[in-house]
C-alpha cells in the first residue's frame, strides 16, 4: 500500500471538506424553507418552528453526510451514529448561540452587527461539524 503524500492528502481533505459544504449549505436551505412555510404560510410561532426546522434538516444532514461525505464506521450502530450525529450538531447549534450571544452583547443588535456576528458563528460551527463529524464518524479517520 502507499503512503499518501502531503498534497494527496490535503487534495482528498479539500474534496471532502466542499462535499460536506454543498450538504450543509442543502441542509440550511431546507431549515430555512420549513422554518419560513412554518411561520409565515401557516403563521405558527417562531420558536417551535426553528426547533422542527432544525431537526428536519439535522436528519437530512446525517443522511446525505453518511451517503456522500464520510465513510461509515463497521463498528457504530446506525443507531448509535445518528445518535452521535445529533450530539454534535445539538453541540454546534450550542456554539452558534453563545457565539450569537457574545457578538451581539459586543457590538450590539443592529443589522450589520447580528449579520457579521452570524457569519462568524457559521465559520466556526461548519469547522466544528467538519471536525468533529471527521473525528467520530468518519471511518477513514481510523
Amino acid at each position: 500500500m502507499r503512503k499518501q503524500t502531503n498534497r494527496g492528502f490535503f487534495e482528498t481533505l479539500a474534496a471532502q471538506f466542499a462535499k460536506f459544504g454543498v450538504v450543509g449549505f442543502l441542509a440550511f436551505l431546507i431549515d430555512y424553507a420549513v422554518l419560513m412555510v412554518l411561520t409565515q404560510a401557516l403563521d405558527w410561532d417562531p420558536v417551535l418552528s426553528a426547533a422542527i426546522s432544525f431537526v428536519i434538516s439535522v436528519v437530512f444532514n446525517y443522511l446525505a453526510s453518511m451517503q456522500y461525505v464520510f465513510t461509515r464506521r463497521d463498528d457504530l450502530s446506525r443507531r448509535k451514529e445518528f445518535a452521535l450525529f445529533v450530539v454534535l450538531s445539538v453541540i454546534g447549534l450550542g456554539i452558534n448561540e453563545i457565539v450569537i450571544w457574545v457578538g451581539t452583547a459586543a457590538f450590539g443588535a443592529g443589522a450589520l452587527a447580528v449579520t457579521a456576528t452570524k457569519v462568524v458563528a457559521t465559520v466556526i460551527v461548519a469547522l466544528w461539524n467538519f471536525w468533529s463529524r471527521k473525528k467520530w464518524l468518519d471511518a477513514s479517520s481510523y
